[in-house]
């Protein structure tokens, strides 16, 4: 005779949802969102269906749409003029640059949304590289400073929170000092501590046209900088480093391929985690759904809830406006 029968605990749904461990909410999403210049422009981005670039004005009205609908933060990446790249990155301090009016636009219109930019060079760089170049190597520590500009000004102009993703040694330190030596001990530092190398981006990067350009005197790719996917305990030496540095949040990304890493992080930190569910499995899932390989709503929801069950407490995701209209329902 049987005495224990784990499917009395699945009977039903009711049942079901009673002990369920994991509960996926519109509180968990922060949404990614793609901004160029112009005036009431929207451009759609062929390999990630139903996602755009848009004008500030255009991305004022969808922040309102997305708060409305339950997700109560963004994170900003702009498409910056090929006339204003350098080698210096200089235009990512801009106090009138793309990011700044587009962070001030938002947080005037929605101020309760809690806008996160990136912090990186590769948008403002002629080389697509997150770092300054000299003699063909990314230079560390000449890239740290930049961004620490980088950050203060996106401060000043009202961000929440501050993302660097560029992957540099020290940068958390080298930001979090800027930040209390400018007064902004409020805002906050969100690190991308377990970045790999992975070739899961290329969506974003034709979003924003911030590849590494192919010129035999720079790294053809970013993996001097980025982790190397075929490692796991080197994250949680990232992930030490930067709680040390100051970083109020951390980032693993990608996601679904990354789930290992999140749990092991889980259970080592108790900072909230934060993971990326990036362009390339976004374009996986839509195109699957587009052929009819997959139910695209079942599949939104079952993968995102994978992250809060590995342990992740936000969960950065292109889905996330069509999400919470799922949830909504």
């Amino acid at each position: 005779m049987i005495h224990s029968r784990n499917r009395r605990l699945r009977v039903s749904e009711s049942m079901r949802s009673l002990v369920r461990e994991s509960i996926l909410t519109t509180d968990d999403f922060v949404m990614p969102i793609f901004v160029m210049e112009g005036e009431n422009k929207e451009e759609a981005i062929p390999s990630m269906p139903g996602i755009f670039r848009r004008s500030i004005d255009l991305t004022v009205k969808e922040c309102k749409e997305l708060f409305s609908l339950g997700v109560k933060a963004v994170n900003l990446y702009m498409k910056v003029s090929d006339h204003l790249k350098d080698n210096t990155g200089k235009e990512a301090w801009n106090k009138d640059g793309l990011m700044q009016n587009t962070i001030k636009a938002i947080k005037d219109a929605v101020p309760a949304m809690v806008v996160m930019p990136d912090v990186a060079l590769d948008p403002y760089s002629i080389y697509g590289h997150d770092g300054i170049i000299e003699n063909g190597k990314i230079m560390n520590d000449a890239t740290n400073d930049a961004l620490a500009r980088m950050s203060v000004s996106l401060a000043e102009a009202g961000a929440d929170i501050v993302a660097p993703s560029d992957m540099m040694d020290g940068r958390v330190l080298t930001i979090r000092e800027a930040l209390e030596e400018n007064g902004f001990t409020d805002v906050g530092i969100l690190s991308y501590s377990a970045k790999y190398a992975s070739s899961f981006y290329g969506p974003f990067r034709s979003a924003l046209d911030s590849a590494p350009k192919d010129d035999m005197e720079i790294p053809k790719d970013k993996k001097t900088y980025q982790m190397d996917f075929h490692n796991s305990r080197e994250a949680l030496n990232e992930v030490f480093k930067d709680i040390d540095e100051g970083a109020d949040i951390i980032m693993i990304k990608p996601g679904l391929p990354y789930l290992d890493i999140v749990a092991k992080v889980r259970e080592a930190i108790d900072l909230p985690i934060a993971v990326y569910n990036v362009s390339g499995e976004y374009a996986m899932v839509k195109a699957a759904a587009q052929n009819g390989w997959l139910d695209n709503d079942k599949t939104i929801i079952e993968s995102l809830t994978c992250f809060k069950r590995a342990g992740a407490d936000m969960i950065f995701t292109y889905f996330a406006k069509e999400a919470a209209i799922l949830l909504n329902k």
